[in-house]
């Protein structure tokens, strides 16, 4: 199954392979590699222009090339962890097809390993929307419209497997999914992803 994190590194424990890697990237692709890393462990509102640019081996100048704003390179950086969470499930598809079940258990899998993941922070979309009140924001707008796709991607698995109430049921395994990472993130239980697995495999074969 691909990662999430096609284009970006995340894992803390990879952290070492990073300068090597990054310096084989473009200047924009470097600048929003940064932009991952700092987004992803400090939030949107901590991490300055300059943070960013220092990471990337770059400059505030070249940055500004490329994104107009810090605004448009947040809505870049979230439109491409979009990209990435679709392509999830296309994977999957691709790898299952006409097997609704094991797609839909292949994405709880997903959600599973990246709540176990070492320094995990919790839904990046999740935690970027408490830093952008703004309902009208662009990129609270786009996070909102990923959200209600992927919703729909889960309640046509659904009805494809031929489950009762497939759009209740999406609704179910929606609340387990994102709740797993509230918990996995505020540690209020162990093992979350073995939990989430087990729920999700006793709703989908009730």
């Amino acid at each position: 199954m691909s990662s999430i994190f096609v284009h970006f590194e995340s894992d803390p424990m990879q952290s070492h392979i990073r300068p090597g890697r990054v310096a084989q990237l473009p200047p924009r692709e470097r600048i929003i590699d940064a932009a991952h890393e700092l987004f992803f462990e400090q939030g949107i509102a901590r991490v300055t222009v300059d943070a960013i640019a220092e990471l990337a081996g770059s400059t505030k100048m070249t940055l500004y090339r490329h994104f107009d704003t810090k605004e448009a390179l947040v809505q870049e950086w979230l439109r491409l962890l979009t990209e990435n969470y679709s392509a999830v499930l296309d994977d999957l598809a691709i790898q299952w097809p006409r097997e609704p079940v094991e797609q839909l258990m292949g994405f709880a899998h997903f959600i599973a390993e990246d709540t176990a993941r070492v320094g995990y922070r919790g839904c990046p979309f999740t935690n970027s929307l408490a830093e952008i009140p703004n309902p009208q924001s662009p990129a609270r707008l786009l996070i909102e419209t990923h959200k209600k796709r992927q919703f729909h991607r889960l309640v046509d698995l659904c009805r494809e497997a031929g489950l009762d109430d497939p759009e209740w049921l999406a609704q179910e395994l929606t609340m387990l999914l994102e709740g797993a990472q509230v918990v996995a993130q505020n540690k209020g239980i162990s093992n979350v992803g073995e939990h989430l697995m087990r729920a999700i495999s006793r709703r989908l074969a009730s």
